[in-house]
């Protein structure tokens, strides 16, 4: 497995990091074994970074990787590093209540993920979404804390804007930015990719197939269930889908040429992007775990990046990537 920095301060990490997130929550019903045995395909693989939120599933996607690396090989459990997302406010419904960086708050977060996760540290711990009523500057120095104590490793930041990297990154090292970043979600590039690079800060790239949207497999006839974060994501609705959906056809034309899947193209196209660039496949299955990591044995030349750039520019996609009230809470955004 190849491996990249992460951060000019923290550790090497596989080049590609499996996102659990759909194991638990968002895109409907997930098979637990399956879930499980797909982690343990990934550890076995070589993949040791395992991402994750205290609030996917409300707490479930921390105890299944906890399962998971219990009764993973001990070699293989001792390489998993763990990359937490804490903040979140839900109802018992589900429903979003904002995010919570407090000092206090930060603390009695990671002190339940210690738990659900088995584990005496947590490697990266990072606020899901920034907090408009906690400076960052306070945030990040009670993750600092807990680095001092031991309980975390390293400090990230998530969907954070290039001002707050600066401040963050003025508080303590900061390892890793956790942002989208896919072929149609390119908003980084701007401001913020400079950023990170200049602050010696790796991005972690989560919806590098936009939520299977590019990754070859989604039909426009397919249906999904209301619990699917899907059925209300802009770019998956009506006249938007049937745009998106053409890019991807555009695409299939490339990888079909290379002999590769669209997924496999996608992801390699973010791994192109840089060594700084960790991307987060989100497989929940041990099939689509081996397509995505297909993608490392995948070279694009200077003649593949212009047709991919040109079969899918940068801008290309037709609705947002959250809804309105979801796009607010980004700090990266604005």
């Amino acid at each position: 497995m190849e491996t990249r920095p992460l951060g000019t301060t923290g550790p090497q990490v596989s080049a590609l990091g499996l996102g659990c997130m759909g194991m638990s929550a968002l895109y409907g019903t997930a098979d637990r074994a399956e879930s499980i045995a797909t982690i343990h395909a990934a550890l076995e693989a070589g993949v040791t970074l395992l991402d994750t939120g205290d609030f996917y599933g409300m707490g479930h996607n921390e105890m299944l990787i906890g399962e998971a690396l219990r009764s993973a090989p001990a070699a293989r459990r001792e390489q998993a590093l763990t990359s937490v997302k804490f903040g979140a406010l839900r109802g018992p419904d589900g429903e979003w209540g904002g995010v919570d960086g407090r000092p206090a708050a930060v603390k009695n977060f990671a002190a339940y993920s210690l738990q659900r996760l088995g584990v005496d540290h947590i490697d990266v711990y990072r606020i899901a979404r920034v907090d408009p009523g906690v400076p960052i500057e306070e945030t990040v120095g009670a993750i600092a804390e807990l680095v001092e104590k031991g309980y975390v490793r390293h400090i990230g930041l998530s969907e954070a804007g290039a001002d707050t990297i600066r401040r963050a990154a003025a508080t303590a090292p900061v390892v890793d930015l956790q942002i989208e970043y896919s072929l149609i979600s390119r908003s980084l590039e701007q401001s913020i990719l400079p950023t990170t690079r200049e602050l010696g800060i790796s991005i972690t790239a989560y919806g590098v197939l936009s939520r299977g949207l590019i990754s070859g497999h989604y039909t426009r006839d397919r249906r999904l269930a209301a619990n699917d974060f899907r059925s209300h994501s802009p770019r998956f609705q009506g006249e938007n889908l049937d745009h998106n959906l053409a890019l991807v056809d555009s695409l299939r034309k490339i990888a079909e040429q290379k002999g590769v899947s669209v997924a496999q193209i996608a992801i390699a196209w973010v791994l192109s992007r840089g060594e700084d660039i960790v991307p987060l496949i989100g497989a929940r299955t041990r099939e689509r775990l081996t397509e995505s990591l297909g993608a490392l044995d995948v070279t694009l030349d200077d003649a593949d990046l212009t047709a991919i750039e040109a079969a899918v520019p940068a801008d290309a996609a037709a609705g947002e990537r959250y809804a309105p009230a979801q796009m607010a809470t980004l700090d990266s955004e604005r």
